[in-house]
């Protein structure tokens, strides 16, 4: 899926995003700095029914947040991970194979925790202002 979309247009791209058919609960989110991974991670979980504010979880790496139905929904910033066995002592991949929603920011930090059974999101920052985003299932 390719969508070209303007940040008022967020939560349009998080509804079609979710209603993708059979999209994996794991997504890694490939993007440069500034260009908006954390607004649409803010944006999906919105979508998935979680009334808590959401953030960025730059210093703690991971923010836990609860559905309505109090599912659990996992955002990671992995940024300031120094290698891949601080992920690893942090339990990340118990956390990634617990069949629960995981967003992840930076996965290069981690290519060998991930699971090879995720979806990828790319977004690129195109002409006035807006975000290219390519969903590979």
């Amino acid at each position: 899926m390719e969508i070209t979309f303007s940040l008022d247009e967020i939560h349009e791209v998080a509804k079609k995003i979710l209603a993708f058919p059979g999209l994996k609960k794991v997504i890694t989110f490939d993007a440069t700095m500034g260009v908006g991974k954390t607004t649409l991670i803010k944006a999906l979980v919105k979508e998935l029914n979680v009334s808590d504010n959401s953030s960025s979880p730059t210093f703690s790496i991971v923010n836990e947040y609860r559905t309505s139905e109090l599912e659990p929904i996992y955002h990671f910033d992995l940024y300031r991970l120094n290698n891949e066995i601080e992920g690893y002592d942090m339990g990340l991949d118990e956390y990634f194979y617990s069949g629960n929603w995981c967003f992840i920011e930076w996965p290069e930090k981690t290519p060998n925790l991930i699971p090879m059974d995720h979806a990828r999101i790319i977004i690129k920052e195109v002409e006035n202002g807006k975000r290219q985003l390519i969903l590979i299932n």
